[in-house]
């Protein structure tokens, strides 16, 4: 029997029970690919999590969809494994604040941890923002989330943006129509295809803030109420077309209508850097038995 601590933290929330829950798993050199869909599958949260040990990194991050697509990029999947790590002492003291390596995929980014008054904060920087296709026709991209073509503002227009992940990020009048909208996987599934996209990030700005929704039909995810390689490269967009105050930062609102309000702090720097701090609310052992 192989046992593995495990366990859930809500990412980007301000209270257990908000936020964007996520499964950790930690040990998991010896799990196949196969096992590790099978567990995110066990777990059934938007993404789960393992942890391994890395000869270039401090910590290499594998994370899976509850369908089992394998997802990269640094976002709540990564930010909610280092907040766990920190919580279960395994960084040690985080009173200053220290800067560690994480290796997603190919990339080996930096994310730095404190602790200020009991609590865990993360920032970590995402990849150079890129930007790839924008849509030929607005009329698809409205039917597939049940608005009109008025409802999407042209400007910025609806782009493809990634910096780890490539998103689509489409910018509708008001948060109403953010609230109003309810996409169709089955017409969503093709305009993001056309376009190379993963994932669809409708939000409303005004004044350095977004109110966001996040649909990923692409990866068997429906709606995420907490997305941070969407709030990343939505950051990083807004400021190549001067949206962006002198700040140049974005405080990102997701996940209200999910019953879990999630914030997402974003600034460039000049690459966007993600912030955040999540709560441990299950902590517990993965026993695993192999078939007779």
């Amino acid at each position: 029997m192989t046992r593995l601590k495990a366990g859930i933290i809500d990412v980007f929330g301000e209270s257990a029970l908000s936020g964007n829950p996520l499964a950790v798993v930690e040990d998991a050199e010896g799990l196949t690919d196969a096992t590790m869909r099978q567990i995110s599958r066990e777990f059934n949260q938007a993404e789960t999590t393992f942890l391994l040990r890395s000869d270039v990194a401090d910590w290499r991050l594998r994370s899976f969809t509850a369908s089992g697509a394998e997802v990269f990029g640094a976002g709540h999947n990564s930010l909610g494994a280092w907040l766990w790590l920190a919580a279960e002492g395994k960084l040690g003291t985080l009173q200053a604040a220290r800067t560690f390596r994480q290796k997603i995929g190919n990339a080996v980014l930096p994310i730095t941890l404190e602790q200020r008054n009991g609590v865990y904060f993360g920032r970590m920087k995402q990849s150079p923002l890129k930007l790839l296709g924008s849509l030929d026709a607005l009329l698809p991209l409205a039917e597939a989330l049940r608005l009109d073509v008025p409802d999407i503002r042209p400007a910025p227009e609806p782009r493809v943006a990634g910096t780890g992940a490539n998103h689509l990020l489409v910018r509708l009048v008001d948060n109403d129509a953010v609230d109003r909208a309810r996409a169709s996987a089955e017409l969503l599934l093709p305009v993001l295809s056309a376009v190379g996209a993963e994932g669809c990030y409708i939000y409303s700005y005004e004044s350095g803030r977004a109110y966001a929704r996040f649909f990923s039909p692409t990866v068997g995810l429906w709606e995420d109420a907490a997305t941070g390689t969407a709030a990343g490269p939505l950051c990083a967009y807004l400021g190549a077309k001067g949206i962006l105050g002198p700040e140049k930062t974005l405080l990102v609102e997701q996940g209200v209508l999910m019953g879990r309000r999630s914030l997402l702090n974003v600034r460039l720097t000049p690459d966007a850097e993600l912030s955040g701090t999540g709560v441990v609310v299950f902590r517990g052992e993965l026993l695993l038995v192999p078939a007779e």
